[in-house]
């Protein structure tokens, strides 16, 4: 892994949370994701499945994490099974965990081969009465395709019929959502590398750049810096572009007095970073610009006020989207007329910001973590109002990642990263 190595009390925690939570006599499975393959012999790059990197820090394809509180022999009670490495694996695919390094990485004694999986876990089968089923439940989730998780549960299922079933997802959503001290510096981690890739765009762009060309930049400083590189697909969106919500071919040209809206972030050790910033592609905003660029800014800044335990999700958009209308009334974008006879399913605001303010963010872009019930502290949330206006050719959003605070207003993680339209164009004026 490029990223420098965690401390296993990490993952000690978050399995002691996950089992706190589970009924008496379970057990609970959690499997890597498996490699995608592409075409003949080439494959997708990893990426490890979010859950057991959270339960046990390995970063490893072919493992299995096996979590039975209630087991008779205490040794069984946490077992974490990698895959057998040999001095084939080692020359051609490079090191494996072994027992040790399991063990190191994760804080879980009990490690042991892949090839053994089958029988322990029968063993401990015999003594459950309930199986944890890890299914994906989050709100955005669209997957089409079969998982290694999901072809466990059906196996899982023709194997022990009596069993009772129980969800992990609701356990993980909850505890995934509140963020551990450790988790908090690895996405201030993600931040930082951000902020060194926006300041390298801020001295790069100009008239007639290319947005790939923008996109490369970000991508060179990300991986210098210890990053696998985007937390997601990145949207480089220059002039009318920035109006295509997810546009992320990035393969037009840059043309002067245009603005780019750059949503961009790098991941660190498995954790995102969501950063929009909008800049000019000659170095000003002209006034139309400007104006239009403070107002999202005041809404932004606002928006994160509101961001404090016992804020509700819905109650928190509907109050961000009266300030929006303001601000679109003040730009003559909506008139009074508009605002009286919205329709209060998609309100007037809605022609020009069309999108939610704030989701969680951790070890996923889009992160677990509950949506029905009040904010708490260190729960972790984006905020990201836009305006984009197709009529004028540009599309303007502004966004930082925070966490929420026992007391007082969130902390932000992005706040070294210029936002200010004055410190953006002369820190792009410096660079010509």
């Amino acid at each position: 892994m490029k990223y420098e190595p965690i401390d296993a009390s990490l993952f000690v925690a978050n399995r002691n949370k996950f089992m706190s939570r589970m009924k008496p006599k379970s057990v609970a499975v959690f499997n890597s994701n498996d490699v995608y393959p592409i075409s003949a012999d080439s494959t997708m790059p990893f990426q490890q499945h979010r859950d057991i990197f959270y339960l046990s820090g390995v970063d490893q394809e072919e493992s299995i994490l096996l979590l039975f509180p209630d087991a008779l022999k205490e040794e069984n009670r946490e077992i974490l099974f990698v895959r057998e490495t040999n001095d084939h694996i080692a020359v051609w695919e490079g090191e494996k965990l072994s027992k040790e390094q399991g063990t190191k990485v994760s804080g879980i004694k009990n490690v042991q081969w892949l090839s053994d999986f089958e029988k322990v876990f029968f063993e401990q089968m015999t003594e459950a009465d309930t199986i944890y089923f890890n299914t994906n439940e989050h709100y955005r989730q669209a997957v089409e395709t079969q998982t290694r998780e999901d072809r466990f549960i059906i196996s899982c299922k023709e194997k022990f019929p009596a069993h009772a079933v129980a969800k992990s997802n609701p356990i993980l959503q909850e505890i995934r959502g509140i963020k551990e001290p450790q988790e908090i510096a690895l996405m201030q981690m993600a931040c930082e590398i951000t902020e060194k890739g926006f300041r390298r765009i801020l001295q790069f762009t100009s008239p007639g750049v290319w947005e790939y060309e923008l996109e490369a930049e970000f991508l060179h400083e990300f991986i210098r810096n210890r990053s696998k590189g985007f937390a997601y697909t990145p949207i480089i969106a220059s002039g009318n572009n920035a109006n295509v919500l997810h546009y992320v071919v990035n393969n037009q040209q840059c043309k002067a007095g245009d603005l780019i809206l750059l949503d961009v972030g790098a991941e660190y050790a498995n954790y995102s970073s969501d950063m929009t910033r909008t800049i000019p592609v000659s170095g000003k905003f002209n006034k139309r610009q400007r104006a239009v660029y403070d107002a999202v800014l005041r809404v932004k800044n606002e928006a994160t006020k509101m961001l404090v335990p016992g804020t509700m999700w819905a109650e928190y958009h509907e109050e961000v989207g009266k300030i929006m209308t303001s601000e679109l009334l003040g730009l003559g974008l909506l008139d009074k007329a508009d605002v009286k006879n919205e329709n209060k399913d998609w309100p007037a605001y809605k022609k020009y910001f069309m999108h939610g303010t704030s989701h969680h963010i951790g070890l996923d872009t889009h992160d677990y973590g509950p949506l029905k019930s009040p904010m708490k502290a260190n729960m972790v949330f984006t905020v990201e109002p836009g305006i984009y206006i197709p009529d004028e050719g540009f599309g303007i959003r502004l966004e930082d990642d925070v966490v929420i605070q026992e007391k007082g207003e969130p902390l932000n993680l992005m706040k070294n990263i210029p936002i200010e339209a004055e410190e953006i164009e002369s820190l792009m004026r410096d660079s010509q």
